[in-house]
């Protein structure tokens, strides 16, 4: 082991010539990209896999070229210091410099979901005032439609926009941006808004620092080592625990242009990919859309979050080659707050507290005992390993957080139960538990665990009020096969069999399509009760 060496403010740990693990306590993000560009700038970066099939790629070095002539352009285009640029973007190489390139240039991004709607445009444009926006040719009618005459950069989302002539490629190249300090923002990335208006989560430098160095950590990242990302680009998982991580350690990405459920497999395999990141939905899309002739691969890691079943849980790992271990955070809280650690990994643990992070299980301000729900408080240095606040929220930052000297706790509003040994079992969102004749019923519990009956694709469940029970859960199925939908009976037969009795559905309905968020989260207001 070489002694540590400390180059822009990053200490770097290396091993036998490759990163092994990041220690960081000061510095930027534009120093950690820096840092990467120095040490690995013949290394391979990015992998970019279009809709079509081709591939795309660049070392280190020279996406760094790319990211310069990105800043300049932006820099040309009015861009200053502490601005805000707008993504409207999915996943593509440009997105990746943008990014960049705004650090480099001490201004802000905020990464909204491409699919906004024209009213979702127009408050993200009135709530933070963009210097530009960056606009998806197949997205740029809506946008218009929201945005009036904001300035406006559109772009094909592909290889193209990175290539001769492109216009983000129009600028001079800017080499060095103005001083930035851990301290200042560089996004703001909008909840999901499952049951309210979407709250802007304020993220420094020195947050993605925090995440780079922790989540490669987390996933024992090497620089030989490359993520698969298939999840959207502007959502935090992708940022920190894949992007921000890899940079960290010199390792690669590989970006795909969009999610599919039968190629993930194949596509995995073709780029050549050690470790990935996913949510339970995903994860059961694709053992449903996989061919059962698909070999399986050969991965070193796979992260995932949300409730997976017993039997999900294995045939997954069967086909990546290993059991996807179970973490949890949340974009608020940057890197994660906990992760499943033992061996071998189990479906229904999100585990213990992860890399010193505290944490507390609380109901009406105080500790519960284990075994018993409480709401996880997690505490940190808001700006550093907790984001900064909400954007112009004073109140709901009063609400979200509980001073506790230089550090604070913030109240997640999930819910979680300690065991004996100390790992967390995730419950769901405080909403997400009803009460069923005095029992408490996790609807997302439930939900995992029909999602395993026969001839069920995915599930959402709701609650409905009962003048007897207090509410009873709902069940709304996706079915395999929706020309032969299981029967009712059938699935009635099968809760019997694996339910308790509060936790079986009092009612069936089948349904084409789940509401969701980008990421899969189950939008269960917008589900007919």
């Amino acid at each position: 082991m070489h002694a540590e060496r400390a180059k822009n403010g990053i200490a770097c740990a290396h091993s036998g010539g490759e990163a092994t693990s990041v220690s960081v306590s000061t510095g930027t993000f534009s120093d950690l990209w820096r840092r990467a560009v120095d040490e690995y700038g013949e290394s391979p970066f990015l992998l970019f896999r279009a809709d079509s099939g081709e591939t795309t790629s660049w070392t280190y070095a020279e996406f760094d070229d790319v990211v310069s002539r990105v800043a300049g352009t932006l820099a040309e285009s009015g861009v200053r210091p502490g601005a805000a640029v707008h993504l409207v973007l999915r996943n593509c190489p440009a997105f990746v410099a943008l990014w960049l390139a705004v650090a480099r240039l001490g201004a802000w991004m905020v990464p909204v979901d491409p699919a906004s709607a024209s009213r979702d445009i127009r408050s993200q444009l009135r709530r933070v005032a963009p210097a530009i926006s960056m606009v998806a040719t197949t997205r740029l009618a809506a946008f218009q439609d929201g945005a009036g005459g904001a300035a406006v950069i559109e772009l094909a989302e592909d290889a193209s926009d990175l290539e001769p002539g492109a216009p983000l490629l129009q600028g001079a190249p800017l080499l060095r941006g103005e001083p930035v300090t851990p301290e200042d923002r560089l996004a703001v990335m909008f909840t999901s808004g499952t049951t309210s208006e979407p709250k802007g989560v304020e993220v420094t430098h020195a947050n993605y620092v925090s995440a780079a160095t922790a989540m490669a950590a987390a996933a024992k990242l090497a620089a030989r080592h490359r993520w698969f990302v298939t999840l959207p680009l502007f959502h935090a998982n992708a940022q920190y625990y894949c992007f921000a991580s890899a940079i960290g350690v010199g390792a690669s990405v590989a970006l795909t242009a969009s999610f599919s459920a039968s190629g993930w497999v194949p596509a995995a395999r073709e780029l050549d990919v050690t470790h990935a990141s996913l949510f339970a939905a995903p994860i059961r899309m694709i053992l449903a859309r996989c061919p059962d002739s698909e070999p399986p691969l050969a991965l070193d890691h796979v992260w995932f979050a949300q409730s997976l079943g017993t039997e999900h849980h294995k045939a997954f790992g069967e086909l990546a080659g290993t059991l996807p271990r179970q973490l949890y955070g949340m974009t608020e809280t940057i890197a994660i707050v906990t992760a499943d650690t033992r061996e071998p990994p189990v479906p229904d643990i999100i585990g213990p507290p992860f890399g010193g992070r505290e944490v507390r299980l609380v109901v009406d301000g105080q500790d519960v005992a284990d075994g018993v729900p409480g709401e996880i408080w997690v505490r940190g240095v808001r700006g550093k390993d907790l984001f900064a606040g909400y954007l112009d929220a004073p109140e709901i930052n009063a609400r979200a957080f509980t001073p506790d000297g230089d550090r604070s706790w913030f109240h997640t509003g999930d819910l979680a139960v300690r065991g004996e040994d100390g790992a967390l079992r995730f419950v769901g969102r405080v909403d997400d538990v009803i009460k069923v004749a005095g029992e408490n019923v996790s609807l997302t519990e439930v939900e995992a665990a029909v999602a395993q009956a026969p001839g069920v694709l995915e599930v959402a469940l709701v609650a409905q009020p009962d003048p007897v029970r207090d509410h009873v859960p709902v069940a709304y199925v996706v079915p395999k096969d929706k020309s032969a939908p299981p029967a009712v009976a059938d699935l009635q037969e099968w809760a019997v069999r694996h339910l308790a009795p509060a936790a079986r559905p009092r009612a069936w309905h089948f349904i084409d399509e789940l509401p969701r968020t980008s990421v899969g989260k189950i939008r269960r207001f917008r589900i007919a009760s």
